[in-house]
């Protein structure tokens, strides 16, 4: 059996944890690549396509299926900018393609301080009530790999992350060009990327699918590994 090149991308603060799920249940009909943050240089991060270009060259297949998310989902439509002819289905989960208001950039900028001043515990305790839903903090273990996760990433890379993703353009209008086969996946209960977010994705890309995970938050693939599976694997398919 001919297995499929899978390329996915992890979001702000996500290691290859992210994905052990999916690599683990999919390595059948999959080749898969989960780029590691710590393995680029941090002048990746001083603009998109710098970033896009770092992932796109992780790949080396020709064509492959793309899949990010979060931040992730962002970097897998700026691979759509430079390199469509390449990717031969997307899937992007738990996600959003609008700028970012000067609202927005301030609170992302006080984080970023927080984060330089010693305070990164505290940013990531911030950051586990976007991550997972209150109903969820309750589940150690799952709470405890999303922390560990989010750790060993550091505080360099979220520090550049955090303003790459201040800065990012509105690539909403750049959402009809899509023609491969696309899928749109969020947790119901997303708090990072609310599900309008998923839901204006998926009627910009015609012909797109929205999949929507209950109860469920922002890490779809650490949180419902097993719907998250079985989501991919079908869209492979």
């Amino acid at each position: 059996m001919t297995k499929t090149p899978l390329l996915l991308v992890p979001g702000l603060l996500c290691s290859p944890r992210l994905f052990a799920p999916q690599v683990a249940a999919l390595k059948d009909v999959a080749d898969v690549v989960v780029p590691d943050w710590r393995e680029a240089p941090l002048s990746i991060f001083d603009s998109w396509e710098k970033t896009a270009r770092w992932v796109l060259g992780q790949m080396p297949a020709e064509r492959f299926a793309l899949a990010g998310l979060s931040l992730g989902g962002m970097i897998a439509v700026e691979i759509m900018q430079i390199a469509a002819g390449r990717v031969s289905r997307l899937a992007l989960l738990d996600t959003g393609m609008r700028a970012q208001n000067p609202t927005e950039q301030a609170i992302r900028r006080a984080r970023i301080r927080l984060a330089e001043e010693g305070h990164f515990e505290l940013v990531l305790g911030l950051q586990m009530s976007r991550f997972i839903p209150a109903y969820r903090l309750s589940d150690k273990p799952l709470v405890d790999a999303v922390m560990a996760m989010c750790t060993e990433t550091g505080v360099e890379i979220y520090k550049r992350q955090e303003e790459l993703a201040a800065i990012r353009v509105d690539r909403r209008p750049d959402l009809p060009k899509i023609a491969c086969l696309t899928i749109v996946v969020c947790g119901r209960d997303d708090a990072a990327t609310p599900l309008f977010m998923s839901e204006e994705i998926a009627a910009a890309i015609e012909g797109s699918e929205l999949i929507v995970i209950e109860q469920c938050g922002h890490l779809i693939t650490m949180e419902k590994p097993d719907e998250t599976n079985t989501i991919l694997r079908k869209w492979l398919s």
